[in-house]
């Protein structure tokens, strides 16, 4: 297996003897990735498919779900959707419970000065793989733990929402890697746990959306570019 990064690690290996033929060689070859260090076999089987005929290119190189699906459990495996944001991270703007005093007037007892803010966001499941025609899609369920940071360092949950991601790749070879960039589509929140009492969820997904755009999709990027090695 080559390493892919701290994480993960992509095996390749070929399911048949290379198919000879004058104009072309085909090589059937399985990509799974793994957990690093972790060779579970992941929970799905991989499909056989053909490529179209076309002569334009010297090289032609195609991936089916399977090798995207065993990406996205070994990296779930692996905890890489388990994200925390606090204030020392947060590239943009100060979290603090004054951003949500305003709309849950419950937080705003906690203290006259703002306190910290922590999230935690980690996925539920296993995030879905869908490829079409001209789109690749990941549907991530998950949830985020909204944490008042108490000056003695340690935290009260404040409440604790379902979210539900939908993301779109965009995908391209460059350096003999396989590299991406995501997209958030689509976001979907509802609450699952609060000791602030009832809230409208519809007031904070603004606040929300624009933390997980400036910080979570950027960071997810950055790792994506990284880049898969190609056999």
């Amino acid at each position: 297996p080559m390493p892919i990064d701290d994480l993960a690690q992509v095996d390749y290996s070929l399911n048949s003897l290379p198919a000879v033929f004058q104009p072309f060689i085909d090589l059937d070859l399985k990509g799974t990735v793994y957990a690093a260090g972790n060779y579970t076999g992941p929970p799905y089987v991989a499909a056989p498919f053909t490529i179209p005929d076309q002569s334009n290119s010297m090289l032609y190189l195609a991936f089916s779900e399977y090798f995207f699906q065993t990406s996205s459990f070994a990296y779930y495996t692996a905890g890489a959707f388990n994200i925390t944001i606090t204030e020392e991270t947060c590239s943009y703007f100060n979290i603090s419970t004054e951003i949500f005093s305003s709309i849950i007037p419950e937080v705003a007892k906690y203290s006259v000065t703002p306190y910290p803010v922590m999230l935690k966001l980690m996925a539920t499941e296993i995030p879905i793989i869908s490829l079409e025609q001209d789109s690749f899609t990941v549907e991530i369920q998950g949830s985020m733990e909204v944490f008042a940071v108490l000056p003695d360092s340690t935290t009260q949950l404040l409440f604790t929402m379902n979210i539900a991601a939908n993301t779109s790749i965009a995908l391209n070879i460059f350096d003999q890697k396989l590299m991406g960039s995501l997209c958030l589509n689509r976001l979907q929140f509802s609450l699952a746990h609060s000791n602030v009492g009832f809230f409208e969820i519809s007031l904070l997904e603004n606040i929300l959306s624009y933390i997980l755009q400036t910080e979570v999709i950027p960071s997810a990027n950055a790792k994506l570019s990284k880049g898969f090695p190609l056999p």
